[in-house]
């Protein structure tokens, strides 16, 4: 498996992965209101719009895309594996490409993260240091863990 930047080429399967990752593994832990939320929210302009960036990858199995990545600034900004990849490894592989990228101008990285990855992101070295709230329709709420993780190395602080 190898992780490189993500091209503008690759948006229909980086959609792919967001999308079949949020139906499958959100509902487990989230109302119907909040998977749609999240699926609105990984638009083809939205994953545009971070390859753009020059900030989100994609690891590869061979030609396949089986995971994305992303970051601006210190925020990891979404970390996606398809459901039949996870507890492999490759979440783990994505998060140390992102920590290495942002560890270059920064001695800190946060996440917003979803319950469904909170014990990942704990198993990696972060904690919680807030919750987060979003109202969503119908009266439903997103609840997520905000993460920090201090990183270590040298690096220019900007």
């Amino acid at each position: 498996m190898n992780y490189v930047p993500a091209t503008s080429d690759m948006a229909d399967a980086i959609y792919h992965v967001l999308h079949t990752t949020i139906e499958t593994i959100y509902p487990k832990f989230y109302p119907q209101e909040v998977v749609d939320f999240f699926c609105h929210h990984h638009s083809k302009e939205h994953i545009l719009e971070g390859i753009a960036s020059g900030n989100m990858g994609v690891l590869r199995d061979g030609n396949v895309i089986i995971g994305t990545g992303c970051f601006h600034d210190n925020h990891i900004t979404g970390v996606y594996v398809l459901p039949e990849y996870q507890k492999q490894g490759c979440g783990s592989q994505i998060i140390q490409r992102l920590e290495a990228e942002i560890m270059k101008s920064h001695n800190t990285v946060v996440l917003d993260a979803s319950l469904a990855a909170v014990c990942l992101y704990e198993h990696k070295g972060y904690q919680t240091i807030g919750h987060g709230i979003l109202e969503l329709d119908n009266d439903v709420k997103l609840v997520y863990e905000i993460m920090e993780k201090k990183l270590s190395g040298n690096h220019s602080l900007g």
